[in-house]
């Protein structure tokens, strides 16, 4: 962990900065006394999601637990102590228990102290149906334009209200739907985190191995992109006469040519309906470790969503 997040500070040291006590990284001019801080966590094994997603227009700081485990409360805390900037901070937390429960004491211990702080959780995940084993849907790939979002805003000065309910507002018309080919392999257990035989797909599977709605035999991307398409076009509803962002996201062992194939395949399906593509993703944004997979995300578009994206942003890895 550390050597890894020693990595993109050491390749980017005009604009990040690796702070080894408490592992994480922010970026080298934080804090900012003239913009709210963004701040996000979550398990590491999602890369580039969270701690490759720090920079202008970006995150200010992402402290990542272990592998698909929750970072330590106090680190949290400290991390928003180094960042935190008079106008606030916003933490942004992908809807998991641990994360949840991390990030809420981390508000509270940094309240203690004066600091004004807000939390918002992102649930894009169309999958979780009346699951007994979650806090609600979860965070997966749309949990990128909440962030993308929230940074244009806190870039142009907005204050933290402003911010809080722009990436609101973003969350509320986001919708995610994965697939899984194969199983993830995390460092620690050296095998597969589950059972996936070559003869199955998982559909609806969580980026830490949670499962899926069902298991079903392969079948023709053309299919499989048509069940990703229509669970999350369905659920907000979009409409005939929307026009959306469209995100092919890879789970992290799935070749971008495939990537490039699963949006085509989306996006007409989406003409189809009458639903054009304003905005259009395809790489990798929110993986888990080595799973052969992907995820669909849509978000409906209006003037004020469509806006946002377009202000300068860059990372370690990508210039928005």
């Amino acid at each position: 962990m550390p050597e890894m997040l020693e990595g993109p500070a050491l390749a980017n040291p005009d604009s990040l900065r690796y702070v080894p006590e408490f592992n994480l990284i922010m970026r080298s001019d934080a804090p900012d006394v003239d913009k709210v801080a963004l701040v996000q966590g979550s398990g590491s094994g999602h890369e580039p999601a969270h701690v490759m997603s720090v920079g202008r227009g970006m995150l200010d700081a992402a402290r990542p637990g272990d592998v698909f485990s929750a970072p330590p409360t106090d680190y949290v805390y400290e991390t928003v102590k180094l960042v935190a900037s008079p106008k606030g901070v916003l933490l942004l937390v992908n809807n998991y228990t641990g994360d949840r429960m991390a990030f809420e004491m981390a508000q509270e211990l940094s309240e203690a102290d004066g600091v004004r702080v807000r939390t918002l959780f992102i649930d894009d995940d169309v999958s979780v149906q009346d699951s007994t084993c979650t806090v609600g849907r979860r965070g997966v790939a749309g949990n990128f334009f909440v962030l993308r979002a929230c940074g244009a805003a806190a870039e142009r000065g907005a204050d933290l209200d402003e911010v809080y309910r722009i990436g609101g507002k973003v969350n509320s018309v986001t919708r995610t739907r994965g697939m899984a080919l194969t199983a993830c392999t995390p460092p620690a257990k050296g095998s597969p985190l589950f059972d996936l035989p070559d003869d199955e797909i998982e559909m609806g599977v969580g980026i830490h191995g949670e499962p899926g709605r069902r298991r079903e035999k392969p079948a023709p991307a053309r299919d499989i992109v048509a069940e990703l398409v229509t669970a999350a076009a369905d659920d907000l509803p979009f409409a005939p006469g929307d026009r959306v962002a469209l995100m092919a996201n890879g789970l992290g062992g799935t070749p971008i040519g495939e990537l490039y194939l699963v949006y085509g395949l989306a996006y007409r399906q989406l003409a189809d309906r009458g639903i054009a593509v304003g905005r259009s993703y395809v790489g990798e944004y929110c993986t888990s470790l080595d799973m052969a997979g992907c995820s669909i995300t849509l978000v409906r578009l209006d003037d004020e969503i469509t806006g946002l994206p377009e202000d300068p942003a860059s990372t370690a890895i990508r210039v928005f």
